[in-house]
């Protein structure tokens, strides 16, 4: 089985920043994409950032300029440095990973557990 565990909850005000750093563990053979996703009050979750295995990134318009997204492959961890953060920030952000483990051929998605980031003054 796989974990993936986020931290860096947090109440931050607008124009402030916040490190997500999300880590992977368990039966990791190896990991393909990773990214970050997140889901407003009542709204769908959506796309974040995403990072191939290469380093090759992909940002939602929203947060482009604003949001950095990177990979430390030898630690399975992926961090997403938020900047400049604005109230409609606020959501709960899920880190996601594609990852092949030794009892299951092929990429299976995996979901963090959520954490919720708050941009209010």
């Amino acid at each position: 089985q796989v974990q993936l565990v986020a931290s860096g909850v947090g109440l931050v005000q607008p124009g402030g920043s916040l490190r997500l750093p999300c880590a992977a563990s368990g039966s990791i053979v190896s990991i393909n994409n990773m990214a970050w996703y997140r889901q407003a009050p009542g709204k769908r979750r959506v796309l974040v950032a995403r990072i191939t295995s290469g380093g090759n990134t992909d940002y939602a318009d929203s947060v482009k300029g604003r949001f950095t997204i990177s990979r430390e492959n030898a630690k399975n961890t992926v961090i997403l440095q938020m900047n400049s953060l604005k109230p409609e920030d606020t959501a709960v952000y899920y880190c996601n990973a594609d990852v092949w483990t030794t009892s299951r051929l092929g990429y299976s998605a995996y979901w963090g557990q959520g954490t919720q980031v708050t941009v209010s003054s």
